[in-house]
């Protein structure tokens, strides 16, 4: 088994959302190809409500996924074809866009609102398909408690302990607690694309240490290993999928192979026929 290399690092960047959401975003346009097929990261975490309550109103989205993963926190959730419903603290929800849906997310007051929203480009022969809802309920997550870890498996299998297995591109995605000064490696496909992302807490990788927020990207190999510092704790996202190698062309918030399949999806957004689906 040879360690993978480390490709880059991406510290995230406060960024305002939505209806006045403060977040930090650390995947977006400038990372696309490079972490393919993960388009988009973006991190919440805050103790006041103010910062996340306007929410994200009625929007659209087109041609990718997207992926909720709240550890604290609630959303409330409503959409175009009539589905209802809520995130709470240790689930997550795997939101199937295909060929367009309009939706809003209403985070609610909580202690504290910790969590991601990922983005996964959907591949050409899936872009346009039939949007669809996967929540992912706590017992639906697999984990296992380590001396030195406790690792939850939102999908995809970690040393025989599953989680759901996504409908399109087959990613896995850990959440990763290392305890105080201790270490775990994590094996992966080497043709796979992977990074992980310190939602708390900072790390080592390579004897360097990795401040919070920030995706380390990695490179040739087949396996992963991070660290704790001595005397603290860290948490940290894994995720792994086989790139797609497909050009992206990529406004606001839908995801098309062209440019000319982006000027229809707006044409249509804009005049009609955006929603290929009638609500349930």
């Amino acid at each position: 088994m040879t360690e993978k290399t480390v490709k880059k690092f991406i510290s995230g960047i406060p960024a305002v959302d939505g209806a006045g959401v403060h977040l930090v975003r650390v995947l977006g346009h400038d990372t696309v190809y490079d972490f393919d097929p993960f388009l988009m990261l973006d991190s919440f975490d805050s103790t006041d409500p103010r910062d996340y309550v306007a929410g994200f109103p009625k929007h659209p989205h087109r041609g990718i996924e997207t992926v909720t993963y709240l550890i604290s926190g609630e959303i409330d959730h409503e959409d175009s074809l009539g589905n209802k419903g809520k995130i709470l603290s240790g689930q997550s929800q795997w939101m199937t866009a295909g060929s367009g849906i309009l939706h809003q997310e209403m985070p609610r007051p909580a202690d504290r609102m910790l969590g991601v929203q990922l983005w996964i480009n959907l591949p050409r022969k899936d872009k346009m398909t039939e949007p669809k809802y996967f929540d992912i309920t706590g017992d639906m997550i697999g984990k296992m408690i380590m001396d030195n870890a406790t690792v939850r498996v939102i999908s995809g299998n970690y040393e025989g302990v599953t989680g759901v297995s996504p409908h399109h591109v087959q990613a896995t995605f850990l959440d990763v607690e290392l305890n105080k000064g201790s270490s775990i490696s994590l094996y992966t496909k080497p043709e796979d694309n992977t990074f992980i992302f310190l939602i708390e807490g900072d790390a080592i990788v390579h004897g360097k240490t990795i401040r919070e927020k920030t995706a380390v990207l990695f490179g040739k190999g087949d396996r992963v290993a991070v660290s704790a510092p001595e005397g603290k704790k860290s948490r940290f996202l894994f995720l792994s999928a086989e790139p797609l190698n497909e050009p992206i062309s990529w406004g606001g918030p839908i995801v098309m192979n062209t440019e000319e399949e982006l000027r229809y999806a707006f044409e249509e957004l804009r005049y009609g026929g955006f929603i290929k689906h009638a609500p349930v």
